[in-house]
This record gives C-alpha cells, sequence and structure tokens, in this order.
C-alpha cells in the first residue's frame, strides 16, 4: 500500500526538522571554538558593537538637536574615550605605584598574616597526621617545577601593548562607523521587510535591543560609579592610600556579576595588608567593600535594574563563565550586555521547541503553543 502525500509531507518536515537539529547542534559544539581561536577579530568587533548599541541614545539625542549623523557619532567617540581615559588614569598611575611598593611591603604583610598562617599551618599539620594514620602508605607530595615569572610587568605588558592597541583602534572604528550609518542601517533594514508586520517586528526589535542594553548599561554604571566613589570616601576617612584609584577598580570589576566583587574584595585586602599594621584594621577595606556591595546586589541593583531588564541570575553566571572562557576577562565584562542582545532577538524569533521535536511531531517550533499562551 503507498504512503499518502500527507505521510510524504510530514516524513519530508521531520527529516528537514532533523537536518536542522543536527545542523544548529553542531554550529552549537563549533562557535565557542571559533570564537576562542578567532579572538582578535570576534572580540574588538563585539566590545565595539555592545559599546555602539549602548551609544545610541545619545547619538539619536544629538540627531534629534539637528547634529549631523557624522558629527554626532564623532562625539559620542570623543565622549567614550574621555570617560575611559580619564578611568584609566586614575587607576593606572596609583596601581603602578602600589605594584612596585608590593616587594618593600611584604614584610608587613607576613606580620599582618602570620596569626592567620599559624593557623592554617597548625590545621594543616593536624590534617597531615590524621592522613597518615588512616592511610595504607606513606604520602607523597607531587612534585612540582617552578616556573620562572617575568622579569617585570612592563616588560610583559610591552610585549602585548601594540596588538591590544590596535584591537582598542579597530574598535573605536568601528564604533563610529556603526553609529554614523545607524539611522540609515535602521531605516534599510525595517523598509526592506516584504509586509508590514515583518517591517512592525523589526522595528520593535531593534528598539528592544537598544533600550534594554542601553538602560541597563546605563543604570548599572550609576550603580557602579556610586558605589566606587563611596567606597573611595570610606578607604579616604580609613586613611588608606590612593581611594580613588581603589574606588575605580571597584567600579570596573563590580560589572563583573558575582566574581567581580569577590576579586575586589581580594585586592583591598591585599592593599589593606600593604597599607597597615593591624590585621583587623587591614581587614577593614574588603569588610566595607562586601557590606556595601551587599546592600547594592540585594537593594539597590534590583530596585532599578529589575524594572526595565529581568535576567535569570543562572544565566548571567552561565554567561560570564563562558565569554570569561572564551575571551577571558574582556568576555566577562561583556557577558551580560551580550545575554541581553540575544534574550531580547530570541524573544522576537521564537524559541525552538526541542522537546516537541523529539517527542511530538517532529517540528522544531509550536507557533499554535506560543499564539493561544
Amino acid at each position: 500500500m503507498a504512503d499518502s502525500p500527507q505521510d510524504d509531507s510530514q516524513r519530508r518536515d521531520r527529516l528537514l526538522a532533523s537536518l536542522t537539529l543536527i545542523a544548529g547542534a553542531g554550529f552549537l559544539f563549533a562557535a565557542p571554538f571559533a570564537l576562542q581561536a578567532g579572538r582578535v577579530f570576534f572580540l574588538p568587533v563585539t566590545a565595539a558593537m555592545v559599546i555602539a548599541i549602548a551609544l545610541v541614545p545619545l547619538l539619536e539625542g544629538l540627531q534629534n538637536r539637528r547634529v549631523p549623523s557624522g558629527l554626532a557619532a564623532l562625539l559620542c567617540v570623543l565622549l567614550f574615550l574621555v570617560v575611559v581615559n580619564v578611568a584609566l588614569a586614575a587607576i593606572v598611575v596609583p596601581a603602578s605605584e602600589w605594584v612596585t611598593l608590593l616587594p618593600q611591603r611584604l614584610t608587613r604583610i607576613r606580620t599582618n598574616i602570620a596569626p592567620v598562617l599559624d593557623l592554617f599551618q597548625s590545621l594543616q599539620h593536624f590534617l597531615d597526621n590524621l592522613v597518615k594514620r588512616f592511610a595504607s602508605g606513606p604520602v607523597g607530595r607531587p612534585s612540582t617545577s617552578a616556573v620562572p615569572p617575568p622579569n617585570s610587568v612592563l616588560a610583559l605588558l610591552a610585549t602585548s601593548a601594540p596588538s591590544v592597541l590596535i584591537e582598542m583602534f579597530y574598535s573605536l572604528l568601528l564604533v563610529f562607523f556603526f553609529l554614523a550609518g545607524w539611522t540609515r542601517l535602521k531605516r534599510r533594514t525595517i523598509t526592506s521587510r516584504t509586509s508590514i508586520a515583518g517591517a512592525v517586528t523589526t522595528a520593535r526589535v531593534l528598539r528592544d535591543v537598544v533600550s534594554a542594553t542601553s538602560s541597563y548599561l546605563g543604570t548599572i554604571t550609576l550603580v557602579n560609579v556610586t558605589l566606587g566613589v563611596i567606597v573611595a570616601g570610606a578607604l579616604w576617612l580609613l586613611g588608606m592610600g590612593s581611594p580613588l584609584m581603589w574606588g575605580g577598580l571597584v567600579t570596573i570589576l563590580n560589572y563583573i556579576p558575582y566574581l567581580g566583587p569577590i576579586f575586589a574584595s581580594l585586592l583591598l585586602l591585599l592593599g589593606g595588608l600593604m597599607s597597615f599594621n593591624d590585621i583587623w584594621t587591614a581587614f577593614t577595606p574588603p569588610a566595607i567593600m562586601i557590606g556595601l556591595h551587599l546592600v547594592e546586589a540585594n537593594a539597590v541593583t534590583p530596585f532599578l535594574v529589575g524594572r526595565r531588564v529581568k535576567i535569570n541570575p543562572l544565566m548571567i553566571l552561565i554567561s560570564i563563565s563562558f565569554w570569561g572562557w572564551v575571551w577571558g576577562p574582556l568576555g566577562a565584562l561583556l557577558a551580560v550586555p551580550l545575554l541581553i542582545i540575544i534574550q531580547r532577538v530570541i524573544a522576537a524569533a521564537g524559541v525552538p521547541d526541542i522537546t516537541g521535536f523529539l517527542f511530538e511531531e517532529g517540528m522544531l517550533t509550536h507557533v499554535g503553543d506560543s499564539e493561544s499562551g
């Protein structure tokens, strides 16, 4: 008995859906390694895209005041450069002095942490004796080969400075040309749709991506700068050197959720150990950072950001881990904005129904279910 045309159509649809699923899975597995291998190209392009999207509201505000597109884009880039250079000048110069002082302050650090080291040594001695009692053989220690550190931090920076400067210059050019052509690009993208519904959907997606990304980055920048200023003021009252540098580090690291504040607290602990002779006073800077961060993360940021952008904390952690693995610290900084952009695009395009494909009709999307919900 021959198959009916309906059976042939279902079999063809399931085959096409299977091929699509296999191709999508292969792309998902291969994309991270491609992004990692092509870091020199993909990282500047992605960073430029995120920065440009965040600057679009400023660009449109200047254009509404009849500033030409090219001049408005140039003003946005120059403003961004001024802010970045002021921030770097406030951080890099004092930080280099602290790095220079570190070898001279090792004795003070050892003196401050001596009670803690004694406690850990006693605990380790107790655990070693316990292991020797219960182990069947002698407890061996793996041999380690010492890796010689670089002769100088400045020498290490000097070797990587040319490529970093080239990537930064390339990113700035991309930001400028993206902003200069934003109005034409948006108009062409919307008007090229073949239906009114498609044009409306495209306009809504572009608006949502720009609004969500710029709102998040603008609000989180205000929160981080305020946190950095408060930390700097508290450290100034405490008598710790270079309070503006520490406040700037707190501001930048707080862009990385979860992991950034931890790293900032560790740096403040090192600075406290270098600055004060009393271990309790040395622990005060990280304690201030942790206390202020708890208030900011649990009260201020959810109140300000949660109204505009709702993000699953698990997805934030996964995004930071993924982009941090692919592109390092800069990838971790871009993780949340990229997550927002991807979420907005997927929300408009629709989520593939993998479960329905595997266990029901064999199709990747269920349009009727989304419309009825």
